[in-house]
C-alpha cells in the first residue's frame, strides 16, 4: 500500500488520484519528488488503475520547487539531485494510462511542470501558471523547457520563460496550455468526470495510442508511423479488439463492453 506522508494515493471505481498534500503551498521538495516518482510507478503497475488525476487540493495545485530548500546546494549537489527531479515528472509523464491535471490557484515552476506532465489540464478560471525560474536566476530544470514548447510553440515557450510571467487561466487556455477552464468549485469533479470515461475502456489501446503520441513526437515522421504500425498490429492479439469489433459488427459503435484485456 503506498504510503507519503505529503501525497496520497486513492483509487476509486478505477481511478487513481494521485493528490498532493503539503500546505499551504505544495512545495516540490526532494521527499514530494520522490513519492511523486512513487506514486507515478504504483498506479502504473496496478490493473485496478484505469486512469488518473493530477490533484494539488482547491487552494493550490503546486507553487513550485522548495526554494528554500534549494538555495542550500551546491552545484554537486543539484547534479546529484536533477536526475531524481526530472525522473520523478517523467514518471507521471509515462504512466501508460490517460492522466490529467486539475489545476487551482498556483501552477508555478514545478507546478506547472507536474501538469505539463499530464495528458491534460484542467483549470479553475482564477487559476495562475508560469515558469517563473528565470527571476530567480536559473530556468526550468523538471521539463519545462522541453515539455512547454511541445505543448504551446518554441515561441510562446521563450516568452513565457525568458519573462517569467504569470499566466491567467483565460490566456493559458487560449494558447494552448490549458485545455478547459471551469468554476474553481468543479476542478475536480470535472477532471474525475473526464478520467472516468476511460474506467472501462479498452486499457492497452489506449496505452498504445498514448505511447505512439508521445513517442512519435520524439522522432521523425517515418519513425512515427513505424511505431504506430506495430502498435496498431499488435492491437490484433487482444481480447478488447475482438470484443470490440466484434460488437461494433452487430451493434454499431458504442456499445462494447471491455475487459481491459
Amino acid at each position: 500500500m503506498f504510503e507519503h506522508p505529503h501525497i496520497r494515493l486513492d483509487v476509486e471505481e478505477r481511478v487513481a488520484t494521485i493528490r498532493l498534500d503539503r500546505p499551504p503551498m505544495n512545495a516540490l521538495d526532494a521527499q514530494m519528488q520522490d513519492g511523486l516518482l512513487a506514486a507515478a510507478n504504483e498506479v502504473s503497475e496496478r490493473a485496478d488503475v484505469r486512469a488518473v488525476v493530477v490533484y494539488g487540493g482547491d487552494k493550490v495545485f503546486a507553487a513550485g520547487a522548495d526554494v528554500k530548500e534549494m538555495a542550500q546546494w551546491s552545484y554537486t549537489d543539484m547534479v546529484d539531485r536533477s536526475t531524481a527531479l526530472q525522473a520523478a515528472f517523467t514518471a507521471v509523464a509515462r504512466i501508460p494510462k490517460p492522466t490529467v491535471a486539475a489545476i487551482s490557484g498556483y501552477a508555478l515552476g514545478g507546478g506547472c511542470e507536474l501538469a505539463l506532465a499530464c495528458d491534460i489540464r484542467i483549470a479553475a478560471d482564477n487559476a495562475t501558471l508560469g515558469q517563473p525560474e528565470i527571476l530567480l536566476g536559473v530556468i526550468p530544470g523538471a521539463g519545462g523547457t522541453q515539455r512547454l514548447s511541445r505543448l504551446v510553440g518554441p515561441s510562446r515557450a521563450k516568452e513565457l520563460i525568458f519573462t517569467g510571467r504569470f499566466v491567467p487561466a483565460d490566456e493559458a487556455l487560449s494558447i494552448g496550455l490549458v485545455d478547459r477552464t471551469v468554476l474553481p468549485d468543479d476542478v475536480y469533479p470535472a477532471a474525475r468526470d473526464w478520467a472516468a470515461k476511460f474506467a472501462d475502456g479498452p486499457a492497452y489501446a489506449l496505452r498504445a495510442a498514448k505511447e505512439c503520441i508521445d513517442r512519435g513526437l520524439e522522432v521523425d515522421l517515418d519513425t512515427g508511423l513505424a511505431i504506430e504500425r506495430q502498435h496498431f498490429a499488435s492491437l490484433f492479439a487482444t481480447a478488447d479488439r475482438t470484443t470490440g469489433m466484434t460488437s461494433f459488427v452487430e451493434n454499431g459503435p458504442g456499445h462494447a463492453r471491455f475487459e481491459g484485456r
